[in-house]
């Protein structure tokens, strides 16, 4: 086999996963700006990858001539795909070739790609023909409609898979159901987070810090890029021609464990230390008044009275402190009684609906499980103080500090 020479492949880059912006993409291709860069990550796709190339080319020299590149990035494969890949650029002036040995995985390989690339609006293929090469330019058609994100999806009109067993559509669902309970934020905004065949602009992701585990490369870029409208394409997912599947057990585990990783990173963590903080003030406060109103000893009222006064004078020594110290910075942006009272209004409505929640799960554990009524009552502020945490930071603040 003819190769080309060594040094005509990419350089790897190295350091963090961050995408650079438009201005630098130019002089560090040493070339002009590109309209579209095309990611094709691979291992072990030797026999693949020229139809692959030939394929996408056709379509490309027709859609956008001269105004693309073919990105390949090979994690070193066994079967010498880089070399295959490299052997072709004499016959393909777009495709640029990229050995990589030192890293593994899908959605580095992705990141690293885009890292090079000069064009405004970076994609990403498998380079196993099982994403059909037409559906770029609906892709690409849907991009020019002013989309920040297309995801060719298989769970919209005209979409679905060729072959897969009942097995495999089973995990595939569940996987999704799954991110949709850690992540609904994310998980939600497309219909099939799951896809590995989309192109984003380059200004929704570039100076984004990424850091993805495994291979579902499209949850990172959701997760941590500033993606604003999104469109989906419908298409058929296809049966590989050549080769071996390379899903395993070990892509579900680092999926849950990409799944979690997002969602330590999008939970502000500092924040939500602070209302914790706080809430352990209104346990406090919370009990000390429950015990005045219940216990025999005092007043001896009412478990259900009891527990729904403590709590307003628990929720209320919770606004005064949540309001100077753990969305000071919100409420600072909005001065005034009035709309402080607005504030108040709305957290007390949050946290009303989370006493519902309370009260239910207090009377079950003290009326049917018999638990001590102190500890049933420390049981239910826990169960629902991360729905007023997170509701709260949606709504009772963060409306007032858009508006601002």
């Amino acid at each position: 086999m003819n190769s080309s020479p060594t040094n005509s492949l990419l350089p790897v880059p190295s350091g963090s996963l961050q995408i650079t912006e438009s201005k630098f993409a130019a002089a560090n291709g040493n070339g002009h700006y590109l309209s579209f860069s095309l990611v094709i990550p691979t291992y072990n796709e030797s026999k693949n990858i020229k139809e692959v190339i030939q394929t996408l080319s056709g379509l490309l020299d027709n859609f956008i001539p001269g105004d693309y590149e073919l990105i390949v990035v090979d994690d070193d494969s066994p079967d010498r795909t880089w070399e295959v890949a490299q052997s072709l650029i004499p016959d393909y002036p777009q495709l640029r070739v990229m050995r990589r040995q030192e890293e593994r995985g899908l959605s580095t390989a992705v990141i690293r790609g885009w890292q090079v690339a000069r064009g405004q609006i970076l994609a990403v293929i498998d380079g196993d023909l099982q994403h059909p090469p037409e559906v770029l330019l609906k892709l690409l058609a849907a991009i020019e409609e002013g989309a920040d994100l297309v995801v060719a999806s298989r769970h919209v009109e005209g979409g679905g898979v060729s072959e897969w067993s009942f097995a495999r559509r089973f995990l595939s669902r569940g996987a999704q159901m799954l991110g949709l309970i850690l992540l609904p934020e994310v998980i939600g905004r497309v219909s099939d987070p799951m896809s590995g065949y989309f192109m984003v602009r380059r200004s929704a992701i570039a100076g984004r810090s990424f850091n993805p585990l495994g291979y579902k490369i499209l949850i990172e870029v959701l997760g941590r890029g500033k993606i604003g409208q999104i469109t989906e394409v419908g298409y058929v997912f296809q049966e590989r021609q050549e080769g071996e599947s390379k899903v395993t057990w070990k892509q579900y585990v680092e999926y849950l464990g990409h799944l979690l990783r997002l969602r330590f990173h999008l939970w502000p963590i500092g924040r939500f230390l602070r209302f914790a903080v706080v809430g352990l003030s209104g346990v406090f406060v919370d009990m000390l008044v429950l015990y005045l109103l219940h216990d025999p000893s005092a007043l001896g009222l009412g478990l259900t009275r009891s527990k729904i006064i403590s709590a307003e004078i628990a929720i209320i020594n919770n606004f005064l402190w949540n309001d100077a110290w753990t969305f000071g910075d919100m409420a600072s942006k909005q001065r005034g009684w009035r709309k402080r009272l607005k504030r108040f209004l709305k957290f007390n409505i949050v946290c009303l609906m989370g006493l519902i929640l309370n009260v239910l799960l207090l009377n079950v554990l003290y009326n049917f499980l018999h638990i001590h009524y102190q500890w049933a009552n420390l049981i239910a502020i826990a169960a629902v103080t991360f729905w007023n945490f997170w509701i709260n930071l949606k709504l009772s603040w963060r409306v007032t500090e858009i508006k601002n």
